[in-house]
Parts: structure tokens; sequence; C-alpha cells
């Protein structure tokens, strides 16, 4: 049994290392950040059940990796350990039992809470208030000297602020890159020609690790400071109040520093998580720390971290997988989407077993294959997508995927327009994989509102060859529909009731029902409002088409090439036949006191009073414009019960809340 132990232990200690090699030193990771922690969590535990197997140079008793060779080193006069991880409420809970058992009579010690920033930890030395000597962690006792590189971060002070500045300060935080910076850069590497990186961390520590300074200095680094090394003078009593004084001295902190006793840990956990897509940097989890430092010295440290803080570390949002085949999607515009289907792995919460390849381009940048190792990314709702191939990797009888020439549902020749990346199908209504999406998003509750006419019923009714464009719908009977599997007399008559309920309809609706390539339910609505009525849109000319608010050019070209088309005429005029209609009533001025014009108005929660649809068409009545998102340029965000990360957001950038009381008293006024 021991000795196959120790045979385990040595693989998780080679295995480990070699991802840590490429994780530290080529910025470069081979696994998701769940599969590795399942590794050392494996070793950890061995090493805990059979101590006398326990190998001292095991990457569980140090923190990282060697110093590259291309930096001095520096040696840590306090070491820069790590932190232990928990993953759920009772990893949690069994840290805080350990942690008050040590604190005799302090069951509830007051704590703080923070975002783990996803960078790479540095630690920056001051002495009589000026910047001498810059290091990275390394394997906590030795780092890389990179002084030269951070004197180059803007957000890194040179000189502190103040006058009584202790003789020594040891500033120890996070070199980040911003997801915003990250994506602007890359841009530019790509056009350059240059390799881009694959995440805002992987940026960050390789920019630090320029040998140039002057590579540095292009590279939009920040830094945020998580706490002190050596100190010669006190900075408080608290770890909260260290925070502080360092923000007074000019250093930036960790954002989003909260307090608070060990209940409302798992409440803050659950508010960071759900803001983790909203804020502008990567967070891979929560730092929780004992707050008063003379209970951080009363619990001290393990070997490799200390016992009065945990990272309580959120779902991976990436991971290594397998991709099994590159399969192709026809969707409702005849796009045709390659999908990878790979085996399953959990990431950012779920089990993903597709991610999206965005069209053929995409397949080609990537150069994935079937067979491919590849890294996947899902974060927050995100569809999940592949964003490496790990080519070291891969089967020696791998072929690259050829682009389609014909349909893969009905043979028709695919077809490419200048200057676009996706290819289409050119079979239009005699493709039945358009027909099917073109039809279910007709009868969908934000276009006709066609309640019982689902999927499943489209598919039959396409089969049958009953119905094959929108018109046909409107010609169904309880006669021919109430002997088709499952269906009968009473479901049959709900379903032409419905269809002929749907003929009373608006302008706006009927329009997003048309599926017109890139007309949505706002640009629908634009429409409406400018044209009145239909016929003056179909015969509106491409300049009349961009002076409409939110229309350019190749929107203005998608409308104008769809009422061109005579069966689109046809089967428009046939649903008017056979009764289709919506009342003409042009937009007036508001004819209250409120005008809105200019404004941009965001909803958010549950309203009591009316649905957020309603509310959102009084808004624009008054001349507001309704988004989806909160930014810098929304004027007012109405928040309801159940609001969630679109009111943090508003908060943090100072736009204006207001709730459903008071948008009734201004919608009424």
């Amino acid at each position: 049994m021991t000795e196959s132990v120790v045979r385990r232990i040595r693989e998780l200690i080679a295995e480990i290392r070699q991802h840590d090699y490429h994780y530290h030193a080529l910025d470069a990771p081979t696994i998701g950040d769940t599969q590795y922690d399942q590794l050392v969590a494996e070793l950890k535990r061995l090493e805990t059940e059979f101590p006398d197997c326990l190998d001292p140079n095991s990457p569980t008793q140090r923190v990282g990796a060697k110093p590259d060779s291309g930096f001095s080193e520096v040696s840590h006069r306090i070491p820069m350990l790590s932190l232990d991880n928990v993953f759920d409420l009772d990893e949690f809970q069994q840290f805080v039992e350990r942690m008050t058992d040590r604190l005799d009579g302090i069951s509830s010690p007051e704590l703080t809470a923070e975002p783990k920033l996803d960078g790479l930890a540095l630690s920056i030395r001051y002495e009589q208030g000026e910047l001498i000597l810059a290091a990275t962690r390394g394997d906590g006792s030795t780092g890389e000297n990179v002084t030269q590189n951070v004197r180059t971060i803007r957000s890194i002070p040179l000189t502190l602020n103040g006058e009584h500045l202790p003789e020594i300060l040891e500033v120890r935080g996070e070199v980040i890159m911003k997801k915003e910076d990250f994506d602007s850069m890359n841009r530019r590497l790509q056009a350059a020609g240059e390799k881009t990186f694959v995440n805002p961390r992987n940026a960050a520590a390789g920019s630090l690790r320029q040998l140039d300074p002057a590579i540095v200095a292009t590279r939009p680094l920040s830094f945020y400071a998580y706490g002190v090394g050596e100190v010669s003078a006190s900075l408080g009593d608290r770890h909260s109040d260290v925070m502080d004084t360092l923000k007074s001295l000019g250093i930036p902190v960790n954002p989003g520093l909260v307090k608070g006793d060990v209940s409302s840990m798992e409440a803050a956990y659950q508010e960071l998580l759900a803001k983790r897509d909203s804020l502008p940097y990567e967070i891979d989890g929560m730092v929780v720390k004992v707050d008063p430092l003379a209970l951080q010295n009363a619990l001290g440290f393990v070997a490799r971290a200390p016992r009065f803080a945990t990272a309580w570390k959120f779902p991976a949002q990436e991971a290594a997988t397998d991709l099994i085949a590159i399969d192709v999607q026809v969707g409702r515009t005849g796009a045709i989407t390659p999908v990878a289907r790979l085996e399953p792995v959990f990431v950012g919460g779920v089990t993903v077993s597709n991610a999206t390849l965005h069209n053929f381009d995409e397949v080609s940048r990537l150069d994935v294959r079937p067979g491919d190792r590849v890294m996947v990314r899902r974060a927050g709702d995100v569809i999940p997508q592949i964003v490496r191939v790990m080519t070291d990797q891969r089967p020696t009888n791998s072929q690259a995927v050829p682009l389609p020439t014909e349909c893969p549902i009905c043979s028709s020749p695919v077809e490419r327009a200048a200057g676009e990346a996706v290819i289409r199908c050119s079979g239009g209504l005699i493709c039945q994989a358009q027909r099917l999406e073109h039809l279910k998003h007709f009868v969908s509750r934000k276009a006709m509102d066609i309640d019982g006419v689902g999927e499943r019923l489209l598919e039959i009714l396409i089969e049958k060859q009953w119905v094959k464009t929108p018109a046909d719908l409107y010609r169904l009977s309880i006669e021919s529909l109430k002997d088709l599997d499952r269906m009968g007399e009473k479901s049959a008559a709900n379903v032409v009731q419905a269809i002929a309920a749907s003929k009373a309809t608006t302008l706006a609706r009927f329009l997003y029902a048309l599926g017109i390539r890139d007309v949505g339910e706002a640009t629908a609505r634009t429409l409406a409002q400018t044209f009145g009525d239909l016929q003056p849109l179909m015969l509106a000319s491409l300049e009349d088409l961009m002076a409409v608010d939110d229309v350019g050019p190749i929107v203005a070209s998608h409308i104008r090439a769809f009422f061109e088309v005579q069966q689109n005429r046809e089967v428009i005029e046939e649903l008017r036949n056979l009764g289709v209609y919506w009342p003409i009533h042009p937009v007036e001025a508001p004819t209250t006191g409120v005008d809105l014009s200019g404004q941009t108005w965001v909803l958010t929660g549950t309203l009591e009073s009316m649905t957020r649809d309603e509310a959102s068409d009084r808004l624009r009545a008054l001349g507001a414009k309704v988004s989806g998102s909160v930014s810098a340029k929304t004027t007012v965000l109405v928040a309801g019960p159940g609001a969630g990360s679109k009111l943090s957001k508003a908060q943090d950038l100072g736009v204006r809340v207001m709730d459903e009381a008071a948008l009734m008293e201004l919608l009424e006024s």
C-alpha cells in the first residue's frame, strides 16, 4: 500500500511541477484552475494521511516556480506566503472552526473580504518614501528583481505622499491588466502581426517579465495593494486600517474591501460572485482575513500560508478538454456556424459539452482541429468559447477543417458577401433549417406572440409541408390540426384561436417578426415610430433609412434588400390579406410636461405595476432611449426587487437609481 502511495505522490509532484513551469515560467497553462487545484488537493490529502511519505521538495511545501534566470534574485526578508483555498461554504466553515478553536473565547472575529485579483504577486519596497526595489513572489523566499519594469507602471507611485512616512515600507499587492486594456492591447498586437496573450493574467505576468523596460512601458499594467511585508512603524491596528493608510500614502489598494462578522461572509461571497463579470478586472475568488492584527499574530502561520486568511475560490472559468468534432449549424438567416463538440468538462459552474467557434475565420485563426486538446473559457452567461489550442499535444494524423461548399441541410451552394466573415446557405425558404428558425422567430413572444405554437408543432407542420411561410400559419384549421399526434380537438382549437388573436399586433412587433437581418426589437420600434406604417418603410431609400437613429449603412442595406425580394413582399401581402393588422398612429410629441429626450434609461428587477416592456414603451413615448445595459451614458436606472449586477454597476458609476414608486410618479405627472 505504501509503495503505491509513494509512487502516486511522485507522479503528482512531477505533474504539478510541469504545470507550474508552464503557468509561471512560460505563462502558458496547460490545464484549468479547477483541474490544477484537484491535483494539489489529492497530493495534500495523501501527504496528510501518510506523513512519512512527505517529500520536503513537494509543491505543497513551496509557493511557486523558480525566478526567471533573466532577472537578478531578491531574497524576501519576510516570506511572501500563499493562501490556502476553500471552494464551498462547508470548507469555509471548517476554516472558521479551525481559526476560532485557536482564539479562545472569540467565536466570531471581525473579518474583511476583498476580491482576489487574478494577476502576479509583487512586493514593492519604499525607504524614506522612495521606491527602491520591486520583486515578484518567486518561490516565496526568493523572487525576481523587476524594479525597472515596475517603475513604468503609472499607478505605482515612485514617491509616497505625506510628511511622517515610515522609514521602511514594503507594500505587497497584485499586478493586473484590466479587461478593456487587455482587449485593446491584443488588438494592437494582432494588427502588428505579433503574438497575442491568452488572458489578462498571462498578459500581466508576461509583460512584467519583459527584459526591456521600454516594452513594459507600452503595456497597460495596473497595481493594487492587498497587504504589507516589512514595516518600520505601525500603519494601524487592523488590516482595514492598514489599507486606509496605504491609500492615504498614494498607493492603490485592493478595491471592494468590506468588513463584517463570520455570518456575513457568505452574503459577501454571493454578492461578489454576482458582480464578477461586470468588474473591470479578472477575479477568481474572495480573500477573507481576520481584521485585527493582534488576532492575526495570535493565529500565526503554517509552513506556506497564514492561518488568519483564506481564499474562497469561485468556480473556474477556464478548463482543458478534448475537441471531439466540429459540427455545422444553419441559423435562421442561413448563417453556417461551426460548433465545437467537446468532451464534457466542468467550467464556470456548469458542465460544458459545446463551445462556439463564431465562424470559419475563427477556425482558421485558432487552427483548431478534431482531436485537439483545447482550453475552454466560460464567463458568467457568456457562451463557452475555445481560447487556445495546445498544438504541442496534437495527434500526428490531424486534418485541418475544410470550408463548407454547400449547406449541410439542403445542399444549396454557400455564399459569402464581400467584407463578411460569415458564410450563408443560399437556399432561403427552401432550406428546412432556415424555415424552422424563421417560423420559431415569427411566433415567439416578442414577435407575433402565438401561444401554443412551439418548435415540435412547427417541425410537424413543416414535415407535412402544410407551412412553408408565416402566412400559411393563418390558413390552419381545427379540422387539419386535431388529428395530429398529441393534439386533439380542444388543443387544436386553442392553437387556431391563438393564431387568430395574433392578427391584432403592432407595426414594431410585425417588423421584428419578419426576421430582417440585424433588425432587433429596438430597431423595429424605432422604424415603426419613424415611418408610422409599413408602406412608407418599404418604399424608403437607403438615405431615408440611414437618417433613422441607430440605423447605419449595413442595417439599412439589409432592410432595403429584404423589401426588394419579391417573395418577401408576397408573403407580407398574404399576411395582410389574411387579417394581420396594426394601428396606424405616427408618434407624436409627449402630451405630458415630461420630456426625456436625449436620456438613456435602464430597467432591472421586478416591477409590480406593469411589465418591463410596458414601462419601456411608456418611457420611449416620453422621448427616452431604453437600453439593456448600464454604462457611463446611462441617465437613470429603475431598480425593482431582485435587481443584481446592473444595480451594483450603476452605484459604482454614480448613475441615478429610481425605484418603481418614483417611476410611476414620473409617468403619471
